[in-house]
Order: C-alpha cells, then sequence, then structure tokens
C-alpha cells in the first residue's frame, strides 16, 4: 500500500475500538427495538442466546484495537491487518448474506442478527489473523535485522583484531630489535644516554601494551554470562601493582557481562586509584541500584576534568599512557552501559557504571 494508505491505516486501533462499540450498540438497538424496549427481555432465552454467540467476538474486535494501540507492533504493519480485518468482514458477511438469501429465518429480526453475527464473526477472524501475520512479519525481521547485525558485528572485530596484529608484530619487531642492540651498546660503553633509550624503549612497550588494550576494549560483545562482580574483583586485585593500597567490596551481585572485558574495565580503575591515589589508597567497589561503582579516597578528579579523563591519551601523570580511562569507558559502551566520574564519599573519586543487567534480578 502507498505511503497515503498507510497515513490512513494508523487510526487503525481507534478504528477497531470504535467498529467494536458501533456493534455493540447495533446489537442492543436490534435487540429492543425489536421487542417493544421492554427491559424484562433482558431476562429472556432470546437474549441470554444472542450475547454468548455474539457478544464474545464484538469485545473481542474492540480488544484488538486496544492492544494494538499500546503494542510495539510499528504502523507499517497496520494496513495489513485492516485489510485482514475488512476482508474478513466482507467475507463472511457476504456469504452469510447469500445464505440468508437461499434459507431466510422466519423473522427480519433473526436475519438481522444472524447478519450482525457474520460481520462481527468475520471480522474478529480476520482481525485475528491479521495480527498474527502481523506478528510473524516483525519476528522474522527482527531476525533478519539481528543476523545483519552479528555479522557486521563480526566484521567489525575482524578489522579490530588486524589493527591489533598489525600494532603487535610491525611496532614490537622493530622494537625488539632495538632493544637487542641496545643491549650490546650496554656492553661496550656507559653513559646515561643510553638509559634514557632504554626508558624510552620501556615507555614505546608500555603504549604498544595500551594500545593493544584499547583495541580489544572496542570490540563489540557477541556473546554475555553471568559473572560475579565480587569475584572478578578480587581476581583483578591480585594481578595489578597495589602496593599499600587496601580494598573493600560492598557487593556481592552477578551481573551479565563478558567476563574477560570485565576484567579489562576493573584492573584499569584499579591501577588508575593506585597510580593517581597514593601508596596506601583505599579502593571500595559497592553496589548501584542499576549498577556499580568504584571509588577511592584519593585526591579525586577536578570537575572541570571529569570528561577528558575518558579521553584517549588524557593523563594527569608524565608516566601515564592515558589509555586506562578510555579503555573502561569503551568496555562499559560495548555492554550498553553508561560511566561517569563524581566525587567519592572521602573525596576521591567515584566512577559509576549504569545501565548494567543483573542476572539475579
Amino acid at each position: 500500500m502507498d505511503s497515503e494508505g498507510g497515513l490512513q491505516w494508523r487510526q487503525l486501533p481507534v478504528f477497531l475500538q470504535g467498529a467494536g462499540v458501533l456493534f455493540f450498540v447495533i446489537f442492543f438497538f436490534f435487540f429492543f427495538f425489536f421487542h417493544g424496549f421492554e427491559v424484562r427481555e433482558l431476562y429472556s432465552d432470546n437474549f441470554v442466546f444472542g450475547v454468548v454467540t455474539t457478544c464474545p467476538f464484538i469485545f473481542g474486535i474492540a480488544y484488538a484495537g486496544r492492544w494494538l494501540d499500546g503494542s510495539r507492533l510499528p504502523a507499517e504493519r497496520y494496513p495489513r491487518v485492516g485489510e485482514w480485518f475488512v476482508g474478513g468482514l466482507a467475507g463472511f458477511l457476504g456469504l452469510n448474506a447469500l445464505m440468508i438469501s437461499v434459507w431466510p429465518a422466519d423473522a427480519l429480526y433473526n436475519n438481522l442478527m444472524w447478519g450482525l453475527f457474520a460481520a462481527v464473526v468475520g471480522g474478529a477472524g480476520g482481525v485475528t489473523v491479521g495480527l498474527f501475520e502481523a506478528r510473524a512479519i516483525e519476528r522474522a525481521l527482527a531476525a533478519e535485522r539481528q543476523e545483519q547485525r552479528r555479522k557486521r558485528v563480526e566484521k567489525r572485530n575482524e578489522r579490530l583484531d588486524e589493527f591489533a596484529d598489525t600494532v603487535s608484530h610491525d611496532l614490537r619487531n622493530p622494537l625488539n630489535v632495538a632493544s637487542g642492540r641496545l643491549e650490546l651498546v650496554r656492553e661496550d660503553c656507559e653513559s646515561d644516554h643510553v638509559e634514557a633509550v632504554a626508558d624510552a624503549h620501556d615507555r614505546m612497550e608500555t603504549l604498544i601494551d595500551g594500545l593493544l588494550a584499547l583495541a580489544r576494549s572496542g570490540r563489540d560483545i557477541q556473546e554475555t554470562e553471568q559473572v560475579r562482580v565480587s569475584n572478578v574483583v578480587e581476581g583483578c586485585w591480585e594481578h595489578v601493582a597495589t602496593g599499600d593500597a587496601t580494598m573493600a567490596i560492598e557487593t556481592d551481585r552477578t551481573v551479565r557481562a563478558d567476563r574477560s572485558r570485565l576484567r579489562q574495565l576493573f584492573e584499569n580503575l584499579i591501577r588508575n586509584s593506585a597510580e593517581h591515589g597514593g601508596e596506601s589508597v583505599s579502593v571500595t567497589v559497592g553496589r548501584l541500584d542499576d549498577g556499580f561503582y568504584f571509588e577511592d579516597d584519593g585526591p579525586g578528579i577536578p570537575a572541570e576534568d571529569r570528561e577528558r579523563v575518558f579521553e584517549m591519551g588524557h593523563s594527569s601523570s608524565h608516566d601515564g599512557t592515558g589509555l586506562g580511562l578510555s579503555i573502561v569507558k569503551r568496555v562499559a559502551e560495548a555492554h550498553g552501559w553508561r560511566v561517569r566520574v563524581t566525587d567519592g564519599a572521602d573525596g576521591g573519586a567515584r566512577f559509576e557504571v549504569t545501565g548494567v543487567q543483573f542476572a539475579d534480578d
């Protein structure tokens, strides 16, 4: 159907509800008109039979309009649903009209109620078929979109893997050669310049590791599992140099996440606190209504720098790579989460990760 027709069918939910009300009014009008508008006729077998056989289909049409109005079915499917409704109503009414003309009932009232019954049954049946067809189409389209997204994710991840491999191979190889030659120079002479070159090599090694981690943190997540936050944090704490820092875990929630990527997030948060919070910094991991927080009691982050800290290359330390918090943000966004930094309870930095799906809800 053309766009103009599609716009006309956007009022289908209201139309169906109105049709249900109209059929209901017609049903009562026919009954009372042919029974002298006597209230006592409501207790007759004739009325009860009409209500039982006709009204459920009338209510079904009205409810279909109400359901459609509150559903997530896009308006693009409305024309097809409407066509099924009109087609079912007209088709079944026409068939029964032919039967009435061949085998008419013994009274006009019975013929009219027969026709009304045929109209509402055909309309209810048609709109039911239309809704099922529309939902089936949407499910098929959703599955197709999901498959397309999966293919895009795979291609994007492949490109990131290629980049990581290039960084690892094309940068590490000449760096290894330079480091090997530097060791030979060390055997022949002692100079402060040699140590400066060695420090530069170490710095380059750190940057390469950071770039590899950043590239992998940008990979889209395809599968998640149930992960207990406390277990991941404890494992990360053991693998990061934290000096005399202490940690408290105040959440036992289980989240849906990629375990290795969640480790990336916490390892970089722990490393950030250890580097900027001082030798005896205290770290706390706690629960939010829709996520978790990570905070320390260090010097904190000035309000004017809180957006910039997630930018690649931003660092307040001469030895920092400026990649750690950028990795944190990318990991969070890959999960569909949000991350922001604010003040901690003791004046330090507090990172809040929200939009998290809990597995134990």
